[in-house]
């Protein structure tokens, strides 16, 4: 496997726009001979599609949804980071570049996040141009907040629906190449597999999900914008399609996948109520900056809140980092979390687990206007869900799976170690190392979409020029054959045992021994779990109805088939990484204080896998991290 990065020499501040002055171009009469094929219409690839499509590149865009507006990223709530300094509190991409790599606990590339934070600006500008509604000050500047990990506010926001509007701003873009006949939009398609002939990708395979129809589509490259597999664990914050299919279906085919043991619990999400559920709620990491975070210091301790005097809370988060309190990165406070109540001291009784975040303190000072100015949408949220009033009494929280650092190996082009395939926003691993900080999704995800790829894909396709291929190509056939032989066997299995059953069993299974803590023995059971799962999976699966049609259980059963898989592949790269990094947590390897202890010596690389066969193990390949600008050092928030 060919892990070269193409990281540019230089300086790493010179390092992008030495990449740019010398990287190969397509011309604008070229590019209309040009076709790219965007799968996933979030941020990332709305972005991506719009903007290609907009350069005169032929554009087709699929997603399995209704319409790209409901993609995931309408989610996201809290906010976008950008260095733009408008608080004049010290910001600088400097420091933006700082606190991504010591909240990823150096364990990304410098080169890529230095990058990221230099293109922060431009996203800012971009949204405001589309019309964005970004929340402003009293004289008319765009305001900002703060988000864990960081002592500078940089975090522009639209209420609790930045994700939304975000994406409203790139579908809008995509709706006017599409008027223009620039961008083609396949909805209610789901990509089956990835076509590659003579080592390049030039196409996919997808499923029309009202039809059942399996059709191919050929292009010159295939850009993965997929989303990440939070859903592997089966309750997790994300939307309960998202899925790993793409990205799998890619790797099967020869991409590598970096770093998967990498996943992030989100330390502010609605409770787990029962085994009914099958997704959690997030509520944004935003709420802290206002909120305070406690439990009782009685264990046990079933009093109303508003009964429990200020000398029985313990502020545990302010009490253990002074430095960042309540705004610690997101990997800390969720283990803190997981801590209290692991010691008894939880809010919700036996079975569910919660802490406190109270906004009593920040009403009394602020006005319950301005909070309600703030956040009144997710408070309204809660209330909606639980039946109680963040005003009156606290939100209760708990940490929960939300996002996947771990992804498909990229260089610094976005582009996979197969030639033509790219892999944009969460799809690959290359920005947040073992954790992210709040807001860093969506910048990633518009400075791939609208400023990386756009300006690196040329490099690719000026060597292909006339270079093409049609659907008309054996290989295409081949793999449509494929497909249609692998949803014949899903719907030949005639068991008992419906994919939602089995989904349960592996995501508790995985949150139990490869959730927000991790021992070697216990990562040794999960497998073993993941072994046994796999066999009823495919001996006592029950799939009804028809391919031909509408059939969801059908298509959560492939998704399923997916996960499965790569669980199994999370658990052995978190048993690998014998070291604690990030959200990484392996309890072998922490301080007295319960802090994780990094390995730099034998664990400072990206670790990537390489698919051989069905039923053989992955090939591990390493790249090795340097470290130019900022050395490794102990991540202290306290």
């Amino acid at each position: 496997m060919n892990l070269d990065a193409r990281i540019p020499d230089g300086p790493v501040q010179e390092k992008w726009s030495r990449h740019l002055e010398h990287a190969k171009l397509v011309g604008p009469n070229n590019r209309p001979k040009y076709d790219i094929i965007v799968v996933g219409s979030g941020l990332a690839g709305a972005s991506a599609a719009s903007s290609l499509a907009a350069q005169g590149y032929n554009v087709q865009c699929f997603c399995y949804q209704d319409t790209p507006r409901r993609a995931h990223s309408i989610a996201a709530q809290g906010g976008i980071n950008a260095a733009k300094n408008y608080c004049e509190d010290g910001d600088s991409v400097y420091r933006l570049f700082y606190d991504t790599q010591k909240g990823g606990d150096f364990r990304a590339r410098e080169a890529n996040v230095y990058r990221l934070a230099q293109l922060s600006h431009n996203i800012i500008d971009q949204a405001t141009a589309q019309g964005v509604p970004f929340a402003r000050e009293y004289g008319g500047m765009l305001a900002n907040r703060s988000f864990g990990g960081v002592l500078v506010s940089r975090t522009f926001y639209c209420r609790g629906q930045t994700g939304q509007q975000l994406l409203l701003g790139a579908y809008q873009s995509m709706q006017r190449q599409i008027h223009d006949g620039k961008l083609t939009m396949h909805t209610r398609c789901e990509l089956q597999d990835v076509v590659v002939i003579d080592g390049r990708a030039r196409g996919i395979v997808v499923r029309d999900l009202i039809t059942g129809e399996i059709r191919s589509h050929a292009a010159d490259a295939v850009v993965l914008a997929s989303g990440g597999p939070g859903n592997v664990y089966f309750k997790s914050t994300n939307a309960i399609n998202s899925n790993a299919t793409a990205t799998w279906r890619a790797h099967e085919r020869g991409a590598g996948m970096a770093n998967p043991c990498y996943v992030q619990i989100h330390p502010t999400c609605i409770p787990v109520s029962g085994n009914f559920q099958c997704k959690l709620t997030l509520m944004s990491e935003s709420l802290r900056n206002d909120g305070r975070v406690w439990v009782p210091r009685k264990k046990n301790d079933d009093r109303p809140p508003q009964s429990i005097p200020e000398d029985e809370r313990y502020y545990y988060l302010e009490e253990r980092y002074p430095s960042f309190g309540n705004l610690v990165p997101r990997d800390v406070a969720s283990r803190n979390a997981k801590i209290v109540c692991d010691d008894g001291f939880g809010v919700m009784g036996e079975g569910t687990r919660a802490v406190y975040l109270d906004f009593k303190d920040a009403i009394a000072e602020r006005g319950r206007s301005t909070i309600a100015e703030r956040y009144g949408n997710l408070f309204q949220m809660y209330e909606d869900i639980t039946d109680e009033s963040p005003y009156e009494t606290p939100f209760r929280i708990y940490p929960a799976v939300h996002y996947v650092m771990g992804g498909l190996w990229v260089d610094y082009n976005l582009m996979t170690n197969i030639p033509g395939l790219y892999a944009i926003g969460e799809a690959n691993f290359s920005d947040h190392g073992a954790n992210r900080l709040g807001a860093s999704s969506m910048m990633q995800c518009l400075a791939d979409g609208y400023f990386v790829l756009p300006q690196t894909i040329g490099d690719y396709l000026h060597d292909i020029f006339r270079d093409k291929v049609s659907t008309d190509h054996p290989a295409f056939s081949q793999h449509e054959q494929d497909v249609r032989e692998r949803i014949g066997r899903l719907m030949g299995i005639g068991g008992t045992q419906t994919p939602l059953s089995l989904h349960r069993k592996l995501g508790e299974t995985m949150w139990e021994h490869c959730g927000m803590a991790r021992t070697a023995e216990g990562l040794k059971q999960c497998i073993s779990d993941i072994g046994q799962i796999r066999d009823e999976f495919w001996k006592d699966l029950r799939v009804p109805g028809t391919a031909d049609g509408v059939n969801q259980p059908l298509e959560r059963a492939g998704r399923v088939a997916d996960f499965i898989e790569l669980a199994e592949l999370m658990c052995r790269d978190a048993l690998e990484r014998d070291e604690s990094c990030g959200c990484h947590f392996r309890e072998e390897h922490q301080t007295e204080d319960g802090e994780v202890v990094r390995d730099d010596e034998r664990f400072g690389n990206v670790t990537v896998w390489e698919y051989t066969q069905k039923g053989s193990p992955h090939i591990k390949h390493e790249e090795a991290i340097d470290f130019d600008l900022l050395k490794p050092m102990t991540r202290s928030y306290k």
